[in-house]
């Protein structure tokens, strides 16, 4: 019997332990893009000049903790929808893009937050086509859970 007890303790001890990943809870749950308590731009149907900047600002929201965002800027001359809003913008006619403005930058959030606002000045080129935009917000939280946010916006000359 005494062959049986050491290793029948060290089973129990064992199985007593949990790591600290365990005890965290599951997020389940996509991260939240907001506009609560902030002025958020850019919105749909904004315009901006070529050479000015977007002051970009949104408020980024988890239950558990965030991780990273991306934007992205990219030509929307074909009309193209990306269905995250309802609102229809008056859209230019299509073209074919001769010098299209392509942005795309990845940012990481510190550790632990789990509200974050997130600002920024896009600086936008002076010899870009002028036209119709799509501005992407992706944010993704630590364990991966993305939530997308698609702005039309308008670049004029």
């Amino acid at each position: 019997m005494k062959k049986y007890y050491l290793p029948l303790m060290l089973l129990c001890a064992l199985s007593a332990c949990s790591s600290s990943e365990e005890n965290k809870p599951k997020d389940m749950t996509t991260p939240e893009i907001s506009a609560e308590g902030i002025v958020a731009i850019p919105i749909d149907c904004e315009v901006f000049r070529r050479g000015d900047v977007i002051p970009f600002n949104y408020l980024f929201k988890d239950d558990v903790e965030l991780g990273a965002y991306n934007i992205e800027i990219h030509n929307n001359f074909d009309h193209h929808t990306h269905s995250t809003t309802s609102t229809d913008c008056p859209l230019d006619a299509k073209k074919a893009p001769v010098n299209p403005w392509v942005y795309n930058q990845d940012f990481i959030i510190p550790e632990g937050q789990r509200s974050y606002i997130a600002r920024h000045n896009i600086e936008i080129p002076a010899d870009i086509d002028p036209g119709d935009y799509h501005f992407m917000i992706r944010l993704t939280d630590r364990a991966g859970w993305q939530q997308l946010h698609a702005v039309a916006i308008k670049v004029s000359e």
